[in-house]
């Protein structure tokens, strides 16, 4: 995307009228602009403009794009403007109103047609040029044997083809998905195929639309957005460019939820106040342990939430991911806890001798288990009671590591310097 058309969204969203910003654009721009925008600045340009600027800005739009912008509106605006669509284009948009916005049908388009396989090449080519005459677009072309779908005819084949051959000789194996399945296994379907297209099919598997690899490529930009902003706790549809009153509202719950499990680990610290006002050094260590136990964690979390979600592990096949993530924690606390129990001993030996380089080192062990254990138990259990493991399981994790974490730092600091 070029810096003109970057600077031209900010603009954009950042206007205290979007919709007039965006009518202000040459008409040649205004759809790559529309449609490179945020989820909530789409809605306030669909929403904020009048019936007439809606009209103009569907009129060159695919049936599809209209039935994306026509989604932000209310239904009264809806009908007004479908109302002047010829009435081609307008049954097509209020069939693809029709479906879930989030199924394989939400996403899929209408430039398809369907022909038998006994048809000739002549034939098909015929059909396939009153379809573009009529719609302005190349179609793709799905070969039937009745109810059954035989796969896709390339388009290429149609002018290399001799014409004592039959078109089921050029087939190419098409992948299909039902109209109802979510975006997830359209995205699976297209994951497993190399196809450039997936057919969509009713309940009585006759073809409905067509999804190209471009309306696929565009989910998996969205889902990888959504894995991101849920990782980090923030709301899918916020954006960089959303004023602070919204960024406040979208997040302030996740922070208030951390706050109490911080005042959770802060409980802890405070059982022990004594041995630390005995022995003030281990207030400089105590972020190392916790900030290196919050680390490990996150790390086989991310590990696990992508098994998850590739369909690699579960909660009843976890235990060996549970018990390598626990033995990776131990290995690498030793690594780490030796290299601080040296730093450590160097600079209080003369206090402590090697007590103090000893409990820290002992504590980056346990710690790291504590991380490697509950980093991938807790994605697992998430996701089997229903929860995006994604959406929640940093807060569970960093809990258990700084909780646990200082429990036995302190404890044990307790235990061998007093």
């Amino acid at each position: 995307m070029s810096i003109e058309t970057t600077d031209v969204r900010e603009a954009i969203a950042m206007s205290p009228e979007p919709a007039t910003e965006f009518a202000s654009l040459p008409r040649r721009e205004r759809r790559d602009v529309f449609f490179a925008l945020p989820e909530s600045v789409r809605e306030a340009v669909a929403t904020g403009m009048d019936r007439s600027q809606l009209e103009t800005f569907v009129d060159p739009l695919d049936p599809d794009e209209v039935t994306d912008v026509l989604g932000y509106v209310d239904e009264e605006t809806r009908e007004a403007v479908l109302t002047g669509l010829d009435e081609s284009r307008r049954e097509k948009v209020n069939f693809l109103l029709s479906f879930d916005p989030e199924s394989a049908a939400g996403v899929m388009t209408l430039d398809y047609v369907t022909v038998d396989a006994g048809r000739s090449f002549e034939a098909v080519t015929e059909r396939v040029r009153r379809f573009e005459e009529r719609t302005g677009q190349v179609p793709t072309i799905f070969v039937t044997n009745g109810d059954e779908l035989l796969g896709e005819l390339p388009g290429a084949a149609l002018s290399v083809a001799d014409a004592s051959e039959s078109i089921t000789d050029h087939l190419v194996e098409t992948p299909s998905v039902r109209y109802d399945r979510e975006d997830e296994e359209v995205l699976e379907v297209f994951r497993r195929n190399s196809e450039r297209t997936v057919a969509v099919l009713d309940e009585e598997n006759d073809v409905l639309g067509v999804i190209h690899a471009d309306d696929l490529l565009r989910l998996i930009d969205e889902a990888a957005g959504e894995t991101l902003y849920e990782f980090t706790g923030v709301a899918e549809e916020e954006s960089v460019l959303d004023g602070p009153v919204e960024k406040v509202r979208r997040r302030y719950k996740w922070l208030i939820l951390n706050l109490g499990t911080a005042f959770m680990a802060a409980a802890v610290v405070g059982l022990f106040e004594s041995t630390i006002a005995a022995v003030a050094i281990l207030a400089a260590y105590m972020p190392v342990v916790a900030g290196m136990g919050g680390n490990a964690g996150t790390q086989s979390m991310a590990v696990t939430v992508r098994g998850i979600s590739l369909g690699q592990v579960s909660l009843a096949t976890g235990k060996r991911v549970v018990a390598n993530e626990a033995i990776a924690g131990a290995v690498n606390g030793l690594i780490t806890g030796a290299l601080v129990a040296v730093i450590a001993t160097a600079f209080s030996y003369g206090d402590f001798g090697v007590l103090l380089g000893a409990v820290i080192g002992v504590s980056m062990v346990a710690n790291l288990v504590i991380a490697g254990f509950f980093g991938a138990l807790t994605p697992l259990v998430l996701d089997k009671l229903g929860y995006d493991p994604a959406t929640s399981a940093t807060i569970f994790i960093t809990t258990a590591t700084d909780v646990l974490g200082f429990l036995f730092f302190l404890g044990l600091a307790r235990a061998v310097l007093l």
